[in-house]
């Protein structure tokens, strides 16, 4: 397979990769832009016309509330109350001539008769009974100034609506009213002028609906007075409803249109404003197409990009890998394969930097294979011996031969005095090694700048180089003139560093400097196996404290006493069992805790008195049953004597041991047994009895009656097959010896086949749910056909005939989980975990059929989890559901054991 097959290995898909990393992000970004800015752009689209439906609404809501007012202040005066011709036509010349909007004021009786208007004249109304009016009949009941709906007046030929004010005596007779009719054109006037603005908007219109959906403003005048369903869609029930917004949906001419609507609440009126979304949101459509067109253009540059990155560089890189890796594993490498690599070698750009690069680090590596064998064979001698002065005199030979010098010093920090001091030397003389002493702070000293940088620091020349200057006539004194510190990265032992001088100026180079660290490294371990093997009796305390530890870790109380019955040493679980502190537990009497053990004792006095009796030597063990935690806890008490070396008694031991397991294990026995004598005795004695009944030579059974006896041998034969197979799957669970069988699993055959080995009864209802497009689940089928049909059974058990039982099946993260549930009586949250246990059954009382070993879940249990999954009971409402679930990658983990 070729290399750039695999993504790992291919600089080239890593490239395109890292690049897809960059392009993508910019995309998405590109059209979350995108997005942004258009629902910016219709966020402000549609706040614009809302806000001009607002504006419309709230002047005509002024207009209105002012024709209200209008004939509100008409009622108050007398004239117009006590009818008075004179008076009145002067009031309502002045309202007339004061409200241009206005083109007639009347007052009516209360029998709705005409009793004057102005202007004055027979063509400014037409007929002299109004009682048929709406607004006649609902000022009758009404004590406040109301406004009429929309309609043509048949004297000027206009729509108008009239404002009126019941008039009403002080006694809250109904004397009539008082009306103006407005004239609507007024409003359609203001919308033409508002549409005027907007003449480079093509379908821009607006109108005013009355409280019945009338159009009562537009400027065009063939639509006054239309309802709206006529030339609306449905939007306008929200505008009636008191409702604000903007929606946008298709005309009666099937245009898609941006609708934007306010109320005016005074009048139950409201205004709405559409547009084509073809020119409301023009800007968002021209910004998409250059999102578009951007997103396109950077796909194109991607590839171009791409093609020539493989010419110049993916292509010449792959033919050099190939090179490299001949010149890696010590292979010769062929002629043509060189011929190619010294042709690549004469370009100017990084491939010929890298080629040339490789050939220098060919002829480099024989060099550095001689160098690790002569490292080899120091470190060898180095760590050839524990003790430390031996380690550090090797240590100082070893580097003089690697390095050629005979100058050479270990310095190490002296913990008592807090300084670093000498610790072995060769080739310097006794007064310098004596004398040399320096401090961690110092900043001049190669030994500590080395240290604190831990890497290595050299001086070529003391006399030249300024920061050695406090240092030179230490230097001068010794005969040396350069210096290289190598720290020694130490863990278990103090700071240490490897000082090397030169008689003569000298720059150490890089591979020298190499070879002296990685022997630094092998010197290093030496140093710490030396150290770490003094600090042996440290060790050893160590380990007396982790046996400490493990005694008071065990479940099992542990008390030493003197030969005077006084506590020398409890662990932490007599001190639990007591319940006194690990304070108050020592050098108290024994007597004294062991009954404030006893006196949580539920077994009767006699069993109190044989524990007392080991503490008289009298007994070695005694049983005693405790009550912890709510739960009994068995203990058994066991006492030995503690001798020193020459077996003189120096006190005794009490062992309060757990068997709490073991009494269960022994109730768990007798259950087994009577479970299975009765489980078994049952079927056997319907087996006999019908078997018997058909071999009885005086009887002459039908055909019919034979094969009812013969079903009924074979149902109780299966049963007592079942529960041996659930008596040897649960032998085999507990001993571990459980092997599953992995093949790739059917799940709906597999739930089927479960569910008609359960046996529904024929009035369950029972109904499989499968996620669609699961991966393939590898398990033990029959195994899992065991689980699936135990739950079922439970459910039938408990649920009932009639009751509905549901399989779901789904992926949940990297496992396959199993849903088994029905609509019976449930399972108490105190008991979905003892459910489990080998043996134990719900109240008699929750079950439809009381039969069966109690074995099905702990089966179930064992089953899942040899599949390595889980079982659990989930929480309901109404009902039972217990689910589990199988891992997905099992048949990739089948070798680890089960």
């Amino acid at each position: 397979m070729r290399r750039w097959l695999t993504f790992h290995r291919d600089l080239g898909l890593q490239l395109l990769a890292f690049y897809l990393f960059l392009i993508i992000p910019f995309l998405v970004t590109l059209l979350i832009f995108d997005r942004l800015v258009g629902e910016r752009i219709r966020g402000d689209v549609e706040a614009n016309d809302i806000a001009l439906a607002r504006a419309i609404a709230l002047e005509t809501d002024i207009a209105i509330n002012n024709s209200l007012k209008t004939v509100e202040e008409l009622s108050y005066y007398s004239s117009v109350i006590k009818i008075e011709e004179e008076n009145m036509g002067e009031l309502f010349s002045v309202v007339l001539s004061t409200r241009p909007d206005v083109n007639l004021v009347y007052r009516l009786g209360a029998d709705g008769i005409m009793l004057y208007h102005y202007p004055v004249g027979p063509s400014s109304t037409v007929g002299t009974d109004f009682s048929f009016r709406s607004y006649y009949q609902n000022a009758l009941t009404s004590n406040v100034p109301l406004i009429s709906e929309g309609r043509i007046s048949p004297t000027t030929n206009q729509a108008v609506a009239t404002a009126v004010m019941p008039i009403r005596s002080s006694s809250g007779e109904f004397l009539g009213l008082v009306g103006t009719n407005i004239k609507l054109e007024s409003l359609s006037d203001t919308l033409s002028a508002i549409i005027s603005e907007h003449t480079n908007e093509e379908g821009f219109e607006i109108l005013i609906l009355d409280a019945s959906g009338q159009v009562i403003a537009h400027p065009d005048p063939d639509f006054l007075l239309k309802h709206a369903n006529e030339i609306l869609p449905d939007i306008y029930t929200q505008v009636l409803a008191g409702n604000s917004g903007s929606i946008v949906e298709t005309d009666l001419s099937d245009e898609e249109r941006l609708y934007t609507y306010a109320s005016i609440p005074s009048v139950d009126w409201g205004v709405i404003i559409s547009r084509p979304t073809a020119n409301a949101f023009a800007t968002r459509i021209i910004l998409q197409r250059i999102t578009q067109v951007a997103m396109a253009t950077f796909v194109l540059i991607g590839l171009a990009f791409w093609g020539i990155l493989a010419w110049r560089v993916i292509n010449p890189i792959e033919k050099l890998a190939l090179i490299s890796e001949a010149i890696g594993l010590d292979q010769e490498v062929e002629q043509s394969q060189r011929t190619q690599i010294e042709r690549m070698s004469h370009r100017a750009d990084q491939i010929g930097n890298l080629i040339r690069s490789i050939l220098r680090m060919e002829n480099s590596i024989t060099e550095r294979m001689k160098e690790q064998s002569t490292l080899l064979e120091t470190s060898t001698a180095v760590v050839s011996s524990l003790d430390l002065s031996v380690v550090l005199d090797r240590i100082l030979e070893q580097v003089g031969r690697l390095l050629n010098v005979q100058r050479i010093a270990i310095i190490a920090l002296d913990e008592a005095h807090g300084e670093f001091r000498v610790r072995a030397s060769r080739g310097l003389s006794q007064s310098f090694t004596e004398q040399l002493s320096l401090q961690p702070s110092e900043p001049s000293s190669v030994s500590m700048r080395s240290l604190r940088a831990r890497e290595p620091v050299q001086v070529s020349d003391t006399e030249t180089d300024p920061s050695y200057m406090p240092q030179r006539p230490r230097a001068r004194a010794e005969g040396y003139r350069a210096v290289l510190g190598v720290p020694l990265n130490t863990q278990h032992a103090p700071p240490t560093c490897l000082l090397v001088f030169h008689p003569m100026p000298h720059e150490f180079t890089v591979n020298e400097i190499q070879l002296l660290s990685s022997f630094a490294n092998q010197a290093t371990m030496a140093i710490e196996n030396a150290i770490l093997f003094e600090r042996s009796d440290a060790r050893l305390q160590e380990q007396t404290h982790r046996l400490e530890a493990l005694v008071q870790s065990m479940d099992d109380g542990l008390i030493l006493n003197d030969l005077n019955g006084v506590i020398i040493y409890a662990n932490r679980r007599v001190a639990e069992l007591s319940q006194l502190s690990n304070e108050d537990i020592s050098n108290i009497q024994v007597e004294r805790v062991i009954s404030r053990v006893l006196n949580r004792s539920i077994d009767d006095i006699s069993k109190e008195d044989e524990v007392r009796n080991i503490l008289e030597g009298s007994k070695q063990k005694s049983e005693i049953a405790l009550m912890a935690a709510g739960r009994p806890l068995h203990l058994r008490f066991e006492t030995f004597d503690v001798t020193d070396a020459r077996d003189m008694p120096i006190g005794r031991g009490i062992i309060l041991h757990d068997i709490t397991a073991d009494r269960d294990l022994d109730r768990m026995k007798s259950n087994l047994i009577s479970t299975v004598s009765h489980e078994l005795r049952t079927p056997l004695a319907a087996i006999k009895g019908y078997a018997s009944t058909l071999l009885a030579e005086d009887v002459e059974w039908d055909s019919k009656s034979q094969r009812e006896f013969l079903t009924i041998i074979s149902n109780e034969t299966d049963r007592l097959t079942s529960l041996v197979n659930n008596l040897l799957d649960l032998s085999r669970i507990e001993a571990g010896s459980l092997k599953l069988s992995l093949e790739k699993c059917n799940i709906e055959e597999t739930i089927l086949r479960g569910a008609k080995q359960a046996r529904l009864e024929s009035g369950n209802r029972f109904e499989v749910q499968i996620e669609k497009d699961l991966p393939s689940l590898y398990t033990d089928v029959p195994r899992l056909e065991t689980v699936i049909r135990n739950l079922i059974e439970n459910s039938v058990k408990y649920a009932g005939e009639q009751s509905y039982i549901q399989v779901k099946v789904n992926r949940q993260n990297d496992s396959i989980i199993f849903r088994v549930m029905d609509d019976g009586p449930g399972i108490p949250p105190e008991k979905s975990e003892r459910i489990f246990e080998r043996f134990y059954r719900l109240d008699d009382s929750l079950a439809r059929v009381t039969s069966g070993a109690g074995l099905g879940l702990a089966i179930c249990q064992g089953l899942v989890r040899a599949h390595k999954g889980e079982i659990w009971v989930e929480p309901m409402n109404a009902g039972a559901c217990i689910a589990f679930s199988i891992p997905l990658n099992l048949y990739e983990a089948r070798d680890e054991p089960l």
